[in-house]
């Protein structure tokens, strides 16, 4: 499979796949007729790229943790610390919004409670 028929495919945007290249972790990527084939192990690892993208690993953190997948057969200690290290984040991001809501709630409340003392009508 072609680079751009992996994209339309499985809609990998092609930085992505462009940035797998670079890193040259391809493994069986083969280059024929000056287009990149793609086959199915390359797509698994692709949708590892993606899951991690989307789970707001950087460009960086991503080559990182496919070249310890990939190129340390036992790294799985390091990887699982830096899926913690990310899920610790959006852990300490969840509360803080979470304690923007209960801040949001209670002006919400106040004003409410004004609106009801003065009938409702504002100027």
């Amino acid at each position: 499979m072609t680079k751009q028929e992996a994209s339309e495919r499985y809609q990998i945007p092609l930085h992505i796949l462009n940035e797998y290249e670079r890193w040259g972790l391809c493994g069986v990527v083969k280059e024929v007729m000056g287009a990149w084939q793609y086959d199915d192990a390359d797509l698994d690892r692709l949708s590892t790229i993606m899951t991690l993208h989307d789970l707001g690993f950087t460009v960086r953190e991503v080559e990182t943790y496919m070249r310890l997948l990939l190129e340390q057969p036992h790294s799985e200690r390091q990887r699982l610390r830096m899926l913690e290290e990310k899920r610790n984040a959006a852990l300490d991001e969840i509360h803080f919004k979470e304690r923007q809501l209960q801040r949001l709630d209670f002006l919400r409340r106040e004003l409410q409670k004004a609106q009801s003392r003065t009938g409702g009508i504002e100027n």
